[in-house]
């Protein structure tokens, strides 16, 4: 099956009908967009427009049956639905920015809690676990919301994850945006996977929303803050291509490490890089805690370059089996300690 997957980018202000309105959008623009299967949002569609009541107060339990309509538009329209993000109350009352997913059965088959809320103006509580999903017969999906993409750590992991695709849904209103363009093509480039990043037209947002691909070549984007729908087709298999070839067919950051280097601690996150473990793709499951980072990888100290004839991508590039990466899991060996983040922090042991 190809893995040429059809995209549309919905750069839209926040609506403020809701959840029957939004059926009413979507129905629209799928009719004058045929052929797309994955459609995206921005960050807070639902929640957050312009003369709203305080919609951290008025968060909702995914259990809310007012959601089920995303799934009941999913499977009527046979896509997969990324709404954008909504503000969620938990079981214990604590409210966060979770972003939700829909596949065209109607199932929701990922949420994902935001990890840096824009501080001091965002007033959720930060999530603690990547999320990703699987689009049979295309690839992975990353989720990520709006700041998230400022801290390098979070696209680092999707990639290492296995995400062939990250969408950061984004309502940026501020300055910056000129800016966060650029962090999107860094990390992009520097984890070599394909980012969506979806922003609010105006009044909700300042827009410019932009498809990247592995390479860090922009192959779509808004250049204004109007509302319009981006669309694209994304070559899934591309990721692990460039991962391959190199950027620009010449560097190759996640085959940098040999067995044989030494272990480079980190002492911001109380972790380490492990040559043994440094490969995209050997995560594990799709929706990880951070703390399950914690966890040690077993290591088999005897494999080498020379141990790979099998790896099917020397048939596939016709690429001596040599040149291609080790494939152990995981990436660090401690979670992301957000209380080390500052620069007078001293070095952690590591045990």
């Amino acid at each position: 099956m190809s893995r040429y997957l059809g995209i549309a980018m919905v750069q839209a202000p926040a609506l403020a009908e809701g959840i029957d309105a939004f059926g009413a959008q979507l129905r629209g623009l799928v009719a004058l967009n045929p052929g797309k299967l994955l459609w995206v949002f921005p960050e807070l569609h639902l929640s957050s427009h312009v003369g709203a009541e305080d919609p951290v107060e008025n968060a909702r339990s995914l259990d809310d049956p007012a959601f089920d309509e995303f799934g009941v538009l999913s499977r009527e329209l046979g896509i997969w639905l990324v709404p954008g993000s909504i503000y969620e109350r938990d079981a214990e009352g604590v409210v966060h920015n979770t972003a939700l997913v829909y596949s065209p059965e109607g199932e929701r088959v990922a949420t994902y809690r935001k990890m840096f809320p824009w501080r001091p103006a965002e007033r959720s509580v930060p999530g603690g676990t990547f999320s990703l999903f699987d689009i049979p017969g295309y690839g992975r999906v990353g989720l990520s919301i709006c700041y998230d993409i400022w801290f390098p750590e979070h696209t680092r992991h999707l990639a290492w994850y296995g995400a062939d695709l990250v969408l950061n849904v984004v309502q940026t209103g501020t300055n910056d945006r000129e800016q966060e363009t650029a962090i999107v093509r860094g990390n992009a480039i520097m984890n070599q996977v394909w980012i969506a990043s979806v922003n609010s037209a105006a009044p909700t947002g300042r827009g410019r929303s932009m498809l990247v691909d592995p390479d860090g070549v922009v192959r779509t984007s808004s250049g204004g803050a109007h509302a319009e729908v981006l669309t694209a087709i994304v070559d899934m298999g591309l990721t692990q291509a460039v991962r391959d070839f190199g950027t620009a067919s010449v560097s190759r950051p996640w085959c940098q490490m040999r067995p044989e280097d030494a272990v480079i601690d980190l002492p911001l996150y109380g972790g380490r890089i492990d040559p043994a473990t440094w490969t995209p793709g050997s995560g594990g499951d799709v929706a990880v805690s951070a703390a399950a980072l914690r966890a040690p990888a077993a290591i088999d100290a005897g494999i080498a370059y020379e141990a790979l004839p099998l790896d099917p991508r020397a048939a596939k590039y016709g690429i001596a089996p040599a040149a291609l990466p080790v494939v152990e899991p995981p990436l660090v060996t401690s979670a992301l300690d957000l209380s080390g983040l500052s620069t007078a922090t001293s070095a952690i042991d590591i045990v």
